[in-house]
């Protein structure tokens, strides 16, 4: 029978002082050196760690012959005592902005194909209907991304899981998937071609993103499924404009998502080659934290990402 005691009662009896006690044993090992952080004695901190052991019914911390360090009970306490602290800072913010008049502020991480399109309608829009709030962006590839999301450094993020990220820890609402495709600039040589093989364009120059983006990895399978080696030439970037910019001014080559030559205005300005791909991005979506209450700014951004994500289905459907 576990000794863990019931959710009620650690609600009831779990202080706060309590949990900022176990981050400052956490970050300096030392009880009077965690003491003297959060303004007590020595004595009263050893007390209250114990009366805290004594409500979770297990041993938070080692005592060492020099300091202490936590035990994997104890570093699971303090994850959540982190995230407990997190929220009330938001919660703080929230309210800050809400006595000001303002809906409040949200921290937005997108990858570079979402950046220039979704992202852009819906900060747009947003502002139309909430013009005092305040917002963060962050464009990235997803993997930096869902590890600032997991740092508590983003509210949510708009780009995909990626390889080896702690799931568990993630809801993942999916928006849909992209297709791929390379694209030149329309004075490319190229550009005029009614068909290609990955083996004539392999000595190209190519702008990419860094490993080990999705896309990348897809670009990489291409390539050894085509049984041709992966460009030796290759430009790395994670920037969307970086990459139409060079397209159009020399003959590099590039890949992206179908949606963002859609939504370039110069979109005469580059051409789609002749070549498919079999291998899928993985689909993108919002990422939010399992445990993270929304607030309202992200319940109405979030809201929003959807909305124009639907209108944008509508209106390509209604052009086919």
């Amino acid at each position: 029978m576990t000794r863990i005691p019931d959710a009620s009662v650690i609600h009831s009896r779990l202080r706060l002082r309590q949990l900022r006690l176990m981050l400052a044993l956490e970050e300096f090992g030392s009880l009077r050196r965690a003491a003297e952080n959060i303004g007590m004695t020595q004595p009263a901190a050893t007390k209250m760690l114990h009366e805290a052991e004594g409500v979770l019914g297990v041993e938070l911390f080692e005592r060492l012959s020099r300091g202490m360090r936590p035990t994997p009970f104890g570093e699971t306490v303090t994850y959540y005592a982190r995230m407990v602290f997190a929220e009330l800072s938001g919660m703080r913010e929230e309210l800050v902005a809400l006595e000001s008049g303002n809906l409040g502020r949200v921290t937005v991480g997108a990858i570079p194909a979402l950046a220039s399109g979704l992202l852009t309608r819906t900060i747009a829009t947003l502002k139309k209907s909430h013009p005092r709030l305040s917002m963060s962006i962050q464009v990235d590839t997803s993997d930096v991304l869902v590890n600032a999301l997991l740092q508590d450094q983003l509210d949510l993020v708009l780009g995909r899981i990626p390889p080896g990220a702690r799931a568990e820890e993630l809801l993942f609402d999916s928006l849909g998937e992209e297709q791929l495709c390379v694209i030149a600039g329309a004075q490319n040589p190229l550009a005029q071609a009614t068909q290609l093989t990955w083996a004539e364009l392999q000595n190209m120059t190519w702008v990419l993103q860094q490993q080990p983006s999705p896309m990348r990895t897809i670009i990489n399978q291409v390539f050894h499924n085509a049984r041709v080696d992966v460009p030796s030439s290759i430009v790395e970037t994670t920037s969307i404009m970086t990459l139409l910019s060079l397209i159009q001014q020399t003959d590099m080559l590039g890949v992206t998502p179908l949606s963002v030559v859609d939504d370039y205005p110069g979109r005469h300005l580059l051409a789609i080659l002749p070549i498919s791909f079999e291998p899928r991005l993985p689909p993108f979506g919002l990422i939010t934290r399992r445990h993270r209450i929304m607030s309202s700014a992200m319940q109405a951004f979030i809201s929003t990402v959807k909305a124009e994500h639907q209108l944008k289905l509508s209106t390509s459907v209604s052009d086919t």
